[in-house]
């Protein structure tokens, strides 16, 4: 199966690195100086205590010759519009998309220029970054992988990847009920992001104020009451994950929008994960105020940052 990965960063270099180690045929559409760092140094993960280094084959804009059998597109939220862009040549008729971004509203754009009988659904549960060197670490004790699609009938690619990862340390596996595994992701990044966002501090940090856990618990109730109103209310395991992770007291976990604030990032993912479900939740008549009150931060945060970049 040939694979394209835009970008090499966190998500995308991580699992475009374990594909390539099962044997899948893998290319980075990259920038030249990535192109360049990745000829010059190879493809290192940081996993598990483990480090592996790999040749990866590149490709430039404008560089896409013949449509691959799969994309997968682990860009941000903000950055879409340019990565349809940059993807679209490599999307042929017998081509699907996976897409492991934040929320559900770039399904729309995916769909209006691709069909939504090729865009997959897909998310990941996996912490990792990448360093200044190129080098990226993986630093979640596990990592998880759901993949599926989204229409009737299931493309050969999803089966074809599953296998792939199967050779891999990569916990992936596929679902016949992708958007309701979309929508519970959703609502404990969601919950946990408003959480850590407003309160600038871990989990654990806020555990340890007189309201921090009553507030965690509002913001998840919040967040499943726009689940439910869209028919997609998070399963009892799921939603017993979530309250044991945002209300953790020992924890040292924090959105990686709140670490995104801390280093100084001036754009967030803020629309995708807040403004979107927000809007959803007015158009079923729900009152937010917690998530309004984080998302009311985060944009006075961005306006902050536009001014004075």
């Amino acid at each position: 199966m040939r694979i394209l990965v835009l970008g090499a960063g966190a998500i995308g270099g991580y699992y475009g690195s374990h594909l390539a180690g099962a044997g899948g045929e893998v290319q980075f559409l990259v920038r030249e100086r990535c192109a360049a760092q990745l000829a010059r140094d190879g493809l290192v993960v940081v996993s598990r205590g483990e480090e592996s280094r790999r040749p990866a084959a590149t490709l430039l804009a404008g560089g896409v010759a013949a449509p691959f059998d799969l994309v997968l597109l682990t860009c941000k939220a903000y950055d879409l519009d340019g990565a349809i862009e940059a993807i679209a040549p490599a999307v042929g008729p017998g081509t699907v998309v996976l897409p492991l971004l934040n929320g559900l509203a770039h399904f729309d754009a995916l769909d209006a220029r691709f069909g939504a009988e090729r865009v997959l659904g897909g998310a990941c549960y996996i912490a990792a970054s990448l360093a200044p060197d190129g080098t990226i670490r993986h630093f979640s004790p596990g990592d998880l992988l759901i993949l599926g699609a989204r229409t009737g009938g299931t493309p050969w690619q999803v089966e074809a990847l599953s296998d792939l990862f199967a050779r891999t340390t990569v916990n992936a596996r596929s679902s016949g009920a992708i958007l309701q595994e979309l929508w519970e992701k959703w609502c404990m990044l969601a919950a946990g992001a408003a959480l850590t966002c407003l309160m600038r501090g871990t989990v654990g940090e806020i555990m340890a104020t007189e309201a921090g856990g009553r507030i965690a618990e509002a913001m998840m109730a919040e967040c499943t009451a726009v689940a439910a109103a869209a028919g997609h209310a998070p399963r009892p395991a799921s939603a017993g994950q979530t309250r044991r992770q945002l209300t953790d007291p020992a924890s040292r976990w924090a959105a990686s929008m709140m670490r995104d604030i801390e280093q100084g990032a001036a754009r967030l993912e803020a629309e995708a994960i807040l403004g979107d479900l927000i809007h959803r939740g007015a158009a079923y008549g729900l009152a937010l105020p917690l998530l309004s009150a984080a998302h009311c931060q985060l944009q006075v945060h961005g306006a902050r940052a536009a001014a004075t970049s």
